[in-house]
């Protein structure tokens, strides 16, 4: 048995992933959303694999007490202090962070465009941003800023993965790649950048998705971006990490991602 965390948790793709991911293996599968109240999460979890519960996914707003309930931590988890998989091994609880390898496979094998040697502008320095940075640092860019509206924040991430840092009103047109990790797009609010930035970028990615473009991914079409790309990618990306670390598998994500889309569109 197979489920994800969260609260809330109706809204979540999970379920249909993971079943499109056992429909390439041919494996039968059981998994479900789990609504948990938000002072109940470590009960629920050690109940959950009591009960014979094989791999739980994690999503807002548990990532970091998944983290800290485990026995032992991935390094992607240790770096993130965060945790969105969990499973049993050798009788311990083990957490891993699938979420900045999967935002990689899918700006690289989803966007087709590899990391490599880009300048990379990182914006937010919350808990998802500093999920993906180890994971795009591992990519060998040519160099990652983070900028963030609160500036001694982006500092302390920045000094915590040798990076630099700088305020949103000082962002200058310098970036191959913009990667929104702030949660402005589901606040529906505009972010304070100049267009000439959007323009120079051969890639906006945002974290968000939706069946329209994010609001983020909107300015950067208006200014006249390249390519601009949506969380959609790296939702199934990191989801299929997860199935990997469970069975051993690696299922192909470009299908999901279209079949999810798809379902997206329909009215």
């Amino acid at each position: 048995m197979f489920a994800v965390f969260g609260n809330p948790v109706a809204h979540s793709w999970s379920p249909q992933i993971h079943q499109c991911f056992a429909s390439q293996e041919g494996r039968q599968l059981v998994y479900e959303r789990r609504l948990v109240p938000i002072d109940s999460f470590a009960d629920k979890v050690q109940e959950f694999f009591r009960s014979g519960g094989v791999g739980a996914n994690v999503t807002v707003p548990f990532k970091t007490e998944a983290f800290q309930l485990a026995d032992e931590v991935s390094e992607r988890a240790q770096a993130a202090q965060a945790a969105n998989t969990l499973f049993m091994r050798n009788g311990r609880l083990y957490a891993d962070n699938t979420d900045g390898v999967g935002l990689v496979r899918a700006i690289e094998q989803v966007a087709n465009y590899g990391l490599c040697d880009k300048r990379i502008l990182l914006l937010g320095a919350g808990g998802a941003a500093q999920g993906v940075i180890q994971p795009l640092l591992n990519q060998r860019p040519a160099s990652i800023s983070i900028a963030n509206r609160t500036v001694t924040k982006a500092e302390k991430l920045a000094a915590k993965f040798a990076t630099s840092w700088l305020p949103v009103n000082e962002i200058k047109p310098d970036y191959d790649v913009i990667i929104n990790a702030t949660s402005g797009s589901l606040q529906g609010e505009m972010m304070p950048i100049d267009l000439a930035v959007l323009a120079r970028a051969e890639l906006v990615y945002d974290m968000m998705y939706g069946s329209e473009p994010t609001l983020f991914l909107q300015q950067a079409q208006q200014a006249g971006c390249r390519q601009t790309v949506d969380g959609l990618g790296m939702l199934v990306a990191q989801a299929a990490e997860s199935y990997y670390l469970w069975h051993g598998f690696r299922p192909d994500i470009n299908d999901v991602v279209l079949a999810l889309r798809q379902q997206m569109d329909q009215p």
